[in-house]
């Protein structure tokens, strides 16, 4: 069976592309069948594609998200993938809010896949500097090595 996972933050500019370019390329490497997506909670950015600062940082570690172009998080959204992680606490809560009765789709911390890094939410990094676009992928690298440990067995 196929894994398919949704990485979701706000906008769907920052974190969530990187997500998902960070995890795609850990699993092609571990030899995992996948499908992945990204969304943001909000539909501030539907249609844009990824923030400068967030191309430039995947960029230097050799992912390419350049291409990828923001959408909403929406109820189907469920049906269509079997893991769904989000970047913080609050957009947990905007995903949950439109979980239809019956569904059991996980939706986690992305983050809950590597408890040991120490932190527990990948922080927003569109309001600071450049740094913070490059904490951003150091977290979600290591939550994908969790995950290819995980599904590895």
């Amino acid at each position: 069976m196929s894994e398919k996972l949704l990485f979701v933050c706000m906008g769907n500019i920052c974190r969530s592309p990187t997500a998902r370019a960070v995890f795609d390329r850990a699993l092609t490497a571990a030899g995992v069948a996948f499908v992945s997506e990204s969304a943001g909670t909000h539909g501030y950015h539907v249609g844009a594609r990824p923030d400068r600062r967030a191309i430039e940082a995947a960029g230097r570690v050799g992912l390419d998200i350049s291409g990828d172009i923001a959408r909403r998080f929406v109820v189907d959204d469920f049906e269509r993938f079997n893991r769904i992680y989000v970047m913080d606490r609050a957009n947990l809560e905007g995903v949950e809010q439109q979980r239809p009765r019956g569904v059991s789709t996980p939706v986690e911390l992305v983050m809950s896949l590597a408890p040991d890094y120490g932190l527990d939410e990948v922080p927003d990094p569109y309001y600071g500097g450049d740094e913070g676009f490059v904490r951003v992928i150091d977290m979600l690298e290591a939550a994908a090595d969790a995950l290819v440990r995980e599904l590895r067995g």
